[in-house]
């Protein structure tokens, strides 16, 4: 697919990217059949090959309308074309780059506009979410059955408790973020307990918050990479201290800080941090399996789970991160009979603020992904990212929970290297 980009263009920073990306892309249309859009709409200008000639044709200088947009804005994002794409076609790059691009050449509508960044700056102020839960549930009796249904639960007293205070040699950093650390700072207290059973801190590190995933996807990259160089300013002492991983509970955030090191690529001061801290991400799966096989206690002996369970693997952690089967594992370690899932490779419909932008979208894809979630009659569906946990909450007759929680009340308190 080869392209000729306009004068615009070719005075982008992205251009080579952007040449790369489509020019490798021999359009064989396997990307289709993973789709979720594509599957539910059935046009070729919502599936991401479609999108990728919507793109090139924008580049090259051919007119864009409010259509062009449509079809890119209802792009997922969940990157299941790049895992099963022959050609290795970075597709998530390419949307980036073209929403971007779209932005520039004809700008939103002022409400569309003052909507995404209302949802920029409310979701990453952990102060006006704290105060828009609680005002929330304030009169939540008194909201429309569908609005009343996206009010997250307040968390548990339990979920807020400190975290273990044994240091330990060994060091792992984490990220205090946006949305989780208000209505779900359980998780990040899950992960911590784990870790310290096998002889590893979790730092909670100060100046730290959103990974920049809201800003990068809402078309606003200059603030994205603000948000980036602050959390690599907030970890870099302690990398120089010798800190061994990032950890983060969200697959979504770590799938985002993975990509710093590429969406830093072009920043002198900050390429080469940008580079270290990708690459000492780690998913939460990896780092807990690895401690688990290096136990001196034998934690294979541990009663069967009352509850069945089913895995909901998050896009940003199997398309993303490419880590597949290996939370599976651990809860079977752990003890736990798994429910086997169809179509696990289909978005649930969260996809960060797709769920709040393209509603009607994202519950067809909450049905759907629930009626395999439940078909094997689990009591407990557990899950890796906040965003699905809280969107398939909605409507699960089950509990939804984090994987992190459930294997954080498994491990016996004796579990350390």
């Amino acid at each position: 697919m080869r392209v000729e980009f306009d004068q615009p263009m070719q005075a982008s920073a992205s251009a080579p990217d952007a040449r790369r990306i489509i020019e490798s892309c021999v359009h064989c249309g396997i990307c289709t059949s993973v789709c979720p859009t594509y599957d539910l709409l059935d046009h070729e200008l919502d599936s991401p090959r479609g999108r990728i000639y919507l793109i090139r044709d924008m580049l090259q200088g051919a007119s864009v309308s409010p259509r062009t947009r449509a079809h890119l804005d209802r792009c997922l994002t969940c990157r299941a074309c790049e895992t099963a794409c022959p050609s290795g076609v970075e597709y998530g790059q390419l949307i980036d780059i073209g929403r971007q691009e779209l932005e520039r050449r004809i700008p939103r509508s002022l409400p569309e506009r003052g909507q995404r960044r209302f949802l920029r700056r409310a979701l990453q102020s952990p102060r006006l979410l704290q105060l828009a839960l609680r005002a929330a549930w304030m009169v939540r009796v008194l909201l429309p059955t569908g609005l009343r249904k996206r009010i997250p639960p307040l968390p548990q007293a339990a979920a807020t408790a400190a975290w273990p205070a044994s240091p330990h040699a060994r060091r792992v950093l984490s990220l205090r973020g946006c949305v989780q650390g208000v209505v779900a700072p359980g998780y990040d207290l899950a992960l911590a307990r784990i870790l310290d059973r096998f002889g590893v801190t979790l730092v909670d590190v100060a100046g730290s918050a959103c990974c920049g995933a809201i800003d990068q996807h809402l078309g606003a990259p200059q603030a994205a990479a603000r948000t980036m160089r602050r959390n690599i300013d907030a970890w870099w002492p302690h990398i120089e201290a010798g800190a061994e991983a990032i950890v983060l509970s969200s697959s979504a955030c770590g799938s985002m800080v993975a990509d710093y090191a590429h969406l830093l690529k072009d920043d002198a001061q900050y390429a080469a941090k940008a580079q270290r801290v990708s690459a000492l991400l780690r998913d939460p799966a990896e780092l807990v399996g690895q401690l688990w096989d290096q136990a001196s206690l034998s934690l294979r002996a541990l009663a069967p789970g009352r509850d069945r369970l089913v895995f909901h693997p998050p896009c940003t952690q199997q398309h993303g991160l490419r880590i597949k089967g290996q939370v599976e594992l651990l809860l079977q370690r752990a003890g736990y009979q798994l429910a086997s899932l169809a179509e696990s490779h289909l978005c649930c419909g969260s996809a960060g603020t797709h769920s709040l932008l393209q509603p009607a979208l994202a519950d067809r894809l909450r049905q759907r992904k629930l009626s395999h979630l439940l078909a094997g009659q689990p009591q407990v569906i557990a899950s890796a990212n906040v965003g699905c946990i809280l969107h398939l909450q909605q409507d699960s007759p089950v509990p939804v929970r984090h994987w992190l929680e459930i294997l954080a009340e498994r491990l016996p308190a004796g579990a350390q290297a």
